[in-house]
């Protein structure tokens, strides 16, 4: 496989699919390259849900699995570990990240969002996680790494959700929500790849409505109308579709230290 080619190697802002879409993203780059930033999006719900933790200065553990390996990994760092949604406990479920008391560190694991960032993390690239509700801060945050050197390139992934045989579905919430990542960016118009052109414009008439509505009003009657919400809905959840939508509610960008995602601010060193 060309690297070149299915890399959007002529562009310093590029956007795909899942993890593959990521390691061809960052073609040949070496390991622990200082030069390459990964924006990873999954907005139903890893990423919402981590943006709501580290709101609250919560550490939040990725993590891969869901068994006895997550509850070890809960334990050796003294975290709560999160739930499935239906036990109605700490889970992946933003809601209940917000309203959890005495939480200070949450193993959260998710088979697309935290797998994608771990695995990006153990190849040695910079991640950042970004949704709806914090993709104006993480737009500015990658225009401050852009800035820092024409060499630096940054890769919007999109994580998607999965078939029952396991293969990517792709999500549109999470096309929306790397589009906005990308809209937000100041300053580096020229430097976007096609697919990130289309993400962004994709994002913006997802905010577009016919019926006059307001920007956020109009995404957030998309979020749960798009299969990914109507499951959510479905199921009881509809307060996370909602937390989803809060477009630009959060100034904190969750960064990815030693295994775990923690805030920070516009400001602070990158």
């Amino acid at each position: 496989m060309d690297d070149t080619v299915f890399g959007q190697g002529s562009a310093r802002i590029r956007f795909d699919w899942g993890l593959t879409g990521a390691r061809a993203l960052r073609g040949v780059a070496p390991p622990g390259d200082a030069g390459f930033l990964a924006v990873v999006v999954d907005v139903l719900s890893f990423t919402t849900s981590v943006s709501v933790a580290v709101d609250r200065g919560v550490e939040v553990f990725p993590s891969p699995w869901r068994d006895e390996r997550a509850a070890d990994h809960a334990t050796r760092h003294g975290a709560t570990l999160a739930r499935a949604r239906s036990e109605r406990d700490v889970s992946l479920s933003p809601a209940s990240l917000r309203h959890a008391p005495g939480l200070a560190r949450v193993v959260l694991p998710s088979p697309n969002g935290s797998t994608i960032s771990l695995s990006l993390a153990e190849d040695g690239v910079a991640v950042v996680a970004a949704c709806l509700r914090n993709a104006a801060a993480v737009g500015a945050y990658v225009a401050r790494f852009l800035d820092e050197d024409p060499g630096h390139v940054v890769a919007v992934v999109a994580g998607g959700e999965r078939w029952p045989d396991g293969s990517l579905r792709p999500a549109v919430e999470d096309l929306w929500g790397g589009g906005a990542v990308v809209a937000a960016v100041e300053g580096h118009e020229h430097d976007l790849s096609p697919e990130a052109e289309v993400a962004a414009a994709a994002f913006r008439s997802a905010c577009d409505s016919p019926d006059g509505r307001d920007a956020p009003a109009a995404l957030q009657v998309r979020l749960r109308r798009c299969v990914s919400g109507r499951e959510l809905v479905s199921q009881g959840f509809g307060a996370d579709v909602e937390i989803a939508a809060e477009l630009d509610a959060s100034d904190v960008v969750p960064v990815l230290v030693d295994g775990r995602f923690v805030g920070r601010r516009l400001g602070e060193p990158l």
